[in-house]
């Protein structure tokens, strides 16, 4: 009995390991490129339409055609409030990635509404339960999301286990009290394991990936998390945006080659954004405004442009291996927010005001970049 029983349990090991889908090669050169498209699909509902030399393109196509490579796409657990950032609205997202030829980087929010580095609301469903119970929905959630991609055809290959979780998971705010380390890193294990369990058994095994906002912040909450048993993650995520890190370029840039020596894990900056110009084409107000300038780089389409170019060249020198831009499609349209009506960042997208024509910026994702030669430092 015992070694049939064995014999059961290898025959079964030997299976899943058959079935165990591949992690998604990395793109040509090893560097990830693109952008967070999660308001296309709005913005197209609302009447955008995205111009390259005065004609109509796709916007997937454009990032593709320019030298993107992956698109990162955020999800919302049960966001009543609006129809987009859901599951089918994330499966359109995704499949147009792919179909243009670029990876996609799905971000779990884990919240019905944004989840930032200032506050992680847990989803109304999950608000009252315990711990045990919070990480059981955060894991089947996590776990069954992943598994429906994949049977529609859409598995990611990176996913996000989180959105800038400085607070602590599922119901921390900043400033508040102090993260319970425990009852967080049991949250973020179980969304870990779970996409872990997808790739297992999925046609990708997604690369995971933990993000903190703020260059300042990845240090200490890393630090912190590896002390609390958080592991199984693959790549550190940073978001960097002036207006809001006290850091300049290079304290970012620092920050990356040290995150990636202590931890051992790839970083990316998995979010940024730059304005191109400081005023404003509708009634919303511009999130990034005179604040979230840096000495050198103008709120000008060239200043905008060697922004990028500048913070992907140190990512390169620093050792890290991606840059992601924030909602660059995120255009004025007839519609609006919560907060007003058209965008509260059309001057920090990647098109002009008057006919949203594709902005020099793009030549960021095709520039020619220096690599640091073995040995080097940057």
């Amino acid at each position: 009995m015992k070694l049939r029983h064995l014999a059961a349990a290898l025959i079964a090991v030997a299976s899943t390991a058959v079935q165990a889908g591949p992690p998604a090669p990395p793109p040509p050169g090893g560097l990830y490129l693109g952008g967070d498209l999660s308001y296309v699909n709005e913005m197209e509902d609302c009447g955008a339409v995205y111009r390259l030399h005065g004609k109509r393109i796709d916007p997937f196509k454009l990032l593709k055609r320019e030298g993107g490579n992956i698109v990162r796409v955020r999800i919302w657990v049960n966001p009543t409030w609006t129809k987009y950032s859901t599951y089918s609205d994330v499966l359109k997202t995704i499949g147009r990635a792919h179909a243009a030829g670029m990876q996609a980087l799905l971000d779990f929010h884990y919240s019905d509404d944004w989840a930032d580095g200032g506050k992680q609301i847990a989803p109304a469903a999950w608000a009252k339960l315990t711990t045990d119970e919070q990480a059981k929905a955060l894991h089947d959630y996590t776990l069954d999301t992943l598994r429906k991609l994949d049977a529609d055809g859409a598995m990611p290959e990176m996913v996000q286990v989180g959105n800038e979780t400085n607070p602590e998971l599922l119901g921390g705010k900043v400033p508040g009290p102090p993260i319970n380390w425990e009852r967080n890193a049991r949250l973020l294990n179980a969304g870990i394991i779970a996409v872990q369990e997808a790739g297992r058994t999925g046609s990708i095994a997604p690369r995971i990936m933990l993000h903190i906002a703020q260059p300042e912040n990845v240090l200490p909450w890393f630090d912190a998390a590896t002390k609390a048993g958080v592991k199984g993650y693959d790549l550190i995520g940073i978001s960097y945006y002036k207006k809001w890190s006290k850091y300049s370029l290079q304290q970012l840039k620092a920050t990356i080659a040290e995150a990636k020596r202590r931890y051992r894990k790839d970083v990316i900056v998995v979010e940024t954004g730059y304005p191109f110009t400081l005023k404003r084409a509708d009634t919303a107000n511009n999130l990034l405004g005179e604040d979230a300038l840096i000495p050198g780089y103008p709120a000008t389409p060239e200043g905008q442009r060697r922004f990028m170019v500048a913070v992907t060249q140190l990512t390169i020198e620093a050792g890290g291996i991606g840059v992601v831009y924030w909602e660059p499609y995120w255009v004025s349209t007839r519609c609006g927010t919560r907060w007003g009506k058209g965008s509260d960042w059309e001057n920090a997208t990647w098109f002009d005001y008057r006919r949203h024509e594709a902005l020099p910026v793009f030549e960021w994702l095709r520039h020619k970049y220096r690599r640091s030669k073995p040995g080097e430092r940057g």
